[in-house]
This record gives structure tokens, sequence and C-alpha cells, in this order.
């Protein structure tokens, strides 16, 4: 689920060059939904957006160990594994931002630590991502910031959840939307911290 927590179980990679394989289309599917994440955030249409996100989890959860159950484990499969969820989650984050329920600084730091990260570890010439504690919390924090703004929404677009019903409902949802707002920005925050520290790092040991 998280942007750099695979490599953490280290395990003999094939040199399986094809991309064709189950578990890479597992992958697949998250860069598929993001569109769809993004288009029905963007449109309120909040139930299809978390249905979505289901489907991405599921994918996240089961293209490592499928991968991994069938030998097809490879440093491309890493890399593509870990870039879907960069572009997911910043979909996610950019989406949330143009509705207003975030900070419009996320998404675009988001992409921007991943190249770093990329970068840094010379996954583009085959090599494993190099991988830390803080950015495996920072890619944990990303699919729980969208996927709690959005359950948080599609439960507020029932009619079960009406301030008829539950008169404190209207004060725990603004506690809840000024929450989400501030975890973004401590994502932001953790964001950037991680990518100075893997700056100082690239520095000290080069």
């Amino acid at each position: 689920m998280n942007l750099e927590n695979h490599t953490s179980k280290q395990l003999p990679l094939t040199t399986q060059r094809s991309f064709v394989n189950a578990a890479n289309s597992l992958t697949m599917i998250r860069l598929v939904l993001a569109p769809v994440l993004g288009w029905s955030i963007t449109h309120g249409h909040w139930w299809l957006a978390a249905f979505t996100m289901v489907g991405a989890i599921a994918s996240d959860v089961f293209d490592g160990k499928l991968a991994r159950s069938q030998g097809t484990a490879s440093s491309f499969g890493g890399f593509f594994d870990h870039a879907t969820d960069a572009i997911f989650v910043s979909t996610g984050a950019w989406a949330l931002a143009a509705v207003d329920l975030i900070n419009p600084w996320l998404w675009p730091f988001i992409g921007i630590a991943f190249l770093q990260y990329t970068l840094d570890s010379n996954s583009l010439r085959g090599h494993q991502l190099r991988t830390s504690k803080l950015g495996r919390y920072n890619g944990i924090g990303y699919y729980a910031l969208v996927s709690t703004a959005v359950g948080y929404q599609a439960l507020l677009s029932t009619t079960l959840l009406s301030p008829d019903r539950l008169p404190m409902l209207p004060e725990l949802l603004s506690t809840l939307k000024s929450a989400l707002g501030a975890a973004a920005w401590l994502l932001l925050v953790s964001t950037l911290i991680s990518m100075v520290d893997r700056l100082r790092h690239v520095i000290v040991h080069r």
C-alpha cells in the first residue's frame, strides 16, 4: 500500500524482463483506476470513488504476493508498483485539493518525492528501489488520507447521516474535515523531511 514498502522484504528477484505477467496486470489496475478516482472525486461521485479505492488497495495488497509466489518479482516490477502507487495517490490528493478538502501542495510533492526516490535508487538502470522508514510511513499516510476523505464524503452523501437524525453530526463532520486538512499539511511536512533526509544521505555517501 505504501510507496516504499515492498523492497523491505528482501527476496530473490528474477532477471525476467517480460512486462506481461499476472502481478504486473494487477498493478496496472491502479493505473487504470487513477483517472477514475480523480474524475469521481471532482464530480462528487463519492461512492464510485470509494469502490475505486477498495479496488486499488486490493490490487496493491495482492500484486506483490502474487509476484513472489510465481517467482516473477523483479526490479522493474517493483518500480512499476511504486510508480502506480505514486500516480494513484497523487491523483487522489490532486482531486481532493480541487474540491477544497486538502491543501494544493501535497499532490505535486508526492510526485517530486517519488522522482527523487527513483533517481537516487538508480532504478531506471535496473537497480532495486532503496527504501526509508519515513518514506514507508508517508506512503501509508497518503493512502490513509485519501481513503478517509473519500469514505467521509461517501457517508456524508447518504440519507442515513442527516442532521435531523444525528444533531451532533454537523459539528463532528466539521471536526473531521479540519482533521483531514491538518493531516494533509502534516504529510506535506513529512514528505519534505523525507526528501531532505534522502538528499543528505546522497551528499554524505557520495
